[in-house]
């Protein structure tokens, strides 16, 4: 007699090929704390229903704690018809306390079954990428705040436009991780919706309390309609764009980082921790992981894409096809904690040099200030661009800095400039009239950091242990 579940309906034997082509355990035996936690809650929900005696349900929830130990202590075997986790599960929890195994499986579907078990994993893994991504939030904040004296120049295309602080860099990146946060908690409540009692599609057949069973599992609520239940990857969908997002986000970060970390720039030094050497060259240092961080956001992308194909041509209810929303879904699990986890350590301990972030300073930079001065004066902003356009052309064509201009040379382009213009060509005092909400002088950093750490402080409370 086979082992399968579905194994009653076949008396021809599957030819072995389509045995491995068919079987997920190779990677759905990630889900084996899920599926157990799943069926001691469907267990005690049968039982409180009247299917189940006590000690039918002591039986099976002490035989799941068994198999649960075996799966952590790392003898589990796996057999040869064991072809997922929910297979492997009960077989094994069969030989352990013998036939009364048989009813856990009453009026649930493995369709219902993996995707509760997806789920409640995918719920877990959740808790923990906050953390990662709380944690990269507040070392960011910390060096910006610690480093707040530091002055660079910012940049469009890629040219040097304006001069910013350091910490005004830094905090952008922080920005956009919290955004991230802010969608992974979104995310989270579509999550935590349980589909267990479905069964295959048409709904469980036998009186389980669907909304007591949610509580035991800890889910907001149950799904409502059973074929949309079995069916449903859009959280998996919506976790591989979070997935995209944040890893879209590091690879940004890790880009500028590679620009500032080279030679020609040389504004920051990459920690030892984080470098590799050139197996050539022996000057080489090489900043893989900020190249690894870019390298997988395209990885994490292709994952979004693959299950989207995947989703968009499926008929209604459970399809074979959704076996294939583990691999990306694990996969990209995976690489985001150690994206998040790699890109607190690169930030923590990576060093700027001050020094060579100021000389790259040029006066060329405060050509924008130069068109403000005159609009203090009372002269029309478009205007003034256009006179402070003339002096860069003036100043290119002496070959000299535009802080070098005389008084002269500026009064020929409009009478308004005046012996205090000479306070333009000042870095800090630049920075510091940006005191606006969202701008690069000390108050408003400060505002910024005050914000950021009290939406931290204020979410706190969401983070599942």
């Amino acid at each position: 007699m086979s082992n399968k579940l579905w194994g009653g309906r076949f008396t021809g034997k599957t030819d072995p090929l389509m045995e491995q082509f068919n079987a997920s355990i190779g990677f759905d035996r990630t889900l084996w704390a899920a599926d157990i936690a799943g069926s001691q809650a469907y267990a005690r929900a049968l039982g409180n229903a009247g299917l189940l005696t006590g000690d039918e349900v002591a039986a099976l929830t002490d035989g799941l704690d068994a198999v649960a130990e075996e799966w952590r202590a790392g003898t589990f075997v796996i057999q040869p018809g064991d072809e997922d986790i929910h297979t492997a599960n009960e077989r094994r929890l069969t030989e352990l306390i013998g036939p009364v195994a048989g009813k856990l499986h009453t009026g649930r579907s493995r369709n219902d079954q993996v995707a509760t078990d997806l789920r409640l994993w995918l719920r877990e893994e959740i808790a923990r990428l906050r953390v990662d991504l709380r944690q990269l939030m507040t070392v960011t904040i910390e060096r910006a705040e610690a480093e707040i004296d530091l002055l660079m120049p910012g940049y469009t295309h890629l040219q040097p436009a304006q001069p910013i602080r350091w910490s005004h860099w830094l905090l952008s990146h922080a920005w956009a991780w919290q955004r991230d946060a802010q969608r992974l908690d979104e995310l989270a409540a579509r999550v935590n919706i349980m589909p267990l009692g479905s069964g295959a599609l048409a709904g469980n057949p036998f009186p389980i309390d669907r909304e007591e069973l949610a509580a035991d599992l800890g889910f907001d609520a149950a799904t409502g309609n059973s074929l949309d239940g079995v069916s449903d990857r859009d959280f998996v969908a919506e976790f591989l764009f979070w997935s995209t997002m944040t890893m879209l986000h590091l690879s940004r970060l890790a880009e500028d980082l590679i620009i500032y970390s080279s030679r020609e720039f040389s504004f920051v030094t990459l920690a030892d921790a984080y470098s590799t050497g050139s197996s050539l060259m022996p000057q080489k240092k090489n900043p893989d992981a900020l190249e690894l961080l870019r390298g997988k956001s395209g990885r994490v992308l292709g994952n979004l894409t693959g299950l989207m194909a995947t989703l968009k041509g499926l008929p209604s209810t459970y399809n074979k096809d959704l076996q294939e929303d583990k691999e990306p879904l694990f996969d990209a699990v995976s690489n985001l904690h150690g994206s998040l986890q790699i890109a607190r350590g690169i930030i923590s301990t990576l060093t700027p040099n001050a020094l060579v972030m100021q000389a790259a300073l040029t006066s060329e930079m405060l050509a924008t200030d130069l068109a403000e001065y005159l609009v203090r004066k009372g002269v029309p902003f478009r205007e003034t661009h256009h006179i402070a356009g003339a002096a860069v052309q003036m100043a290119e064509l002496q070959a000299i800095p535009l802080a070098e201009l005389d008084l002269d040379d500026l009064r020929s382009l409009h009478e308004a400039f005046a012996e205090d213009v000479a306070d333009v060509w000042d870095f800090e005092r630049s920075v510091e009239r940006r005191t606006v909400r969202g701008g690069s002088s000390r108050r408003a950093i400060a505002e910024q950091m005050a914000l950021l750490r009290d939406w931290l402080t204020e979410t706190t409370s969401l983070t599942k242990s």
